[in-house]
């Protein structure tokens, strides 16, 4: 089995062998491709090269609700110049965050239309941030969803109504380690009730490490497969036929080459 780690932010600080050896582990896992996603200026340029340096390995590009405040024209200019780049594969991760608040609600609000236009501009699918903002991040979603070619919600883990109204406008979800956890029920249901052609998988690493080893820090891309494991439990599936799909599927949102 060769799995996607489609939410990786393996630009980070937080890996202290060299990445060579975090993407041999994860190729000795059987996580064969990553997609490393950005959050501001800088970390998309160091996505860009990263993706440039290994096969397998891709770019998303966008600017974080957290660092919304902190962009000026110019790095939004710049973001639109990094989205022609030839392993950029989607725009985000984009969104609102209203638990947290680092910027300006009115900037989240302002940045995020801006990264949905330069994705509907491009052709790109995005990948989105919700996080207490669930009905403002659907009010602005539903004014671009006929102009965005694809959407996913990643690190997902909403409730029945939430993954629903998601679902029924024919978007994605991605879910991380929290499935694993014993107080993530909320992230199982949803994740048993969302079809194989609407999942993906991903770590969010360095963050959500999955049990059963949730005590190593940082996570890493090879840690993908217990989510996995999981999943295909909750859906009685076998992991190689589970693999198959979800790989299908996660190829054909961020349009992989085969």
């Amino acid at each position: 089995m060769n799995w996607i780690d489609t939410h990786a932010h393996l630009t980070y600080p937080d890996y202290p062998d060299p990445i060579e050896a975090v993407l041999d582990r994860s190729r000795a896992a059987g996580v064969t491709r990553w997609i490393t996603v950005g959050t501001d200026a800088e970390h998309n340029r160091k996505a860009i090269d990263l993706a440039a340096r290994f096969a397998g390995m891709f770019a998303v590009v966008g600017i974080h609700p957290h660092h919304a405040s902190e962009a000026s024209a110019a790095d939004l200019a710049l973001l639109a110049d990094q989205a022609r780049e030839s392993k950029v594969v989607a725009i985000g991760e984009t969104g609102l965050d209203f638990h947290y608040n680092f910027s300006t609600k009115d900037r989240q609000v302002e940045v995020f239309r801006a990264e949905l236009s330069l994705a509907a501009e491009r052709g790109l699918p995005v990948v989105v941030h919700s996080r207490d903002a669930f009905a403002e991040t659907l009010t602005i979603l539903d004014e671009f969803a006929a102009r965005l070619p694809r959407l996913v919600f990643h690190c997902h883990g909403g409730p029945v109504d939430q993954t629903r109204a998601i679902l029924d406008r024919g978007w994605l979800v991605s879910f991380t380690g929290i499935v694993t956890f014993k107080n993530g029920a909320v992230a199982r249901q949803a994740a048993a009730m969302t079809p194989l052609d609407r999942m993906m998988l991903e770590t969010d690493c360095p963050f959500i490490s999955p049990d059963p080893v949730r005590h190593i820090r940082p996570c890493e891309p090879a840690m993908l497969v217990h989510t996995a494991q999981k999943i295909a439990e909750l859906k009685a599936l076998d992991p190689a036929a589970f693999a198959d799909a979800v790989n299908h599927t996660s190829q054909s949102f961020f349009a992989l080459p085969s």
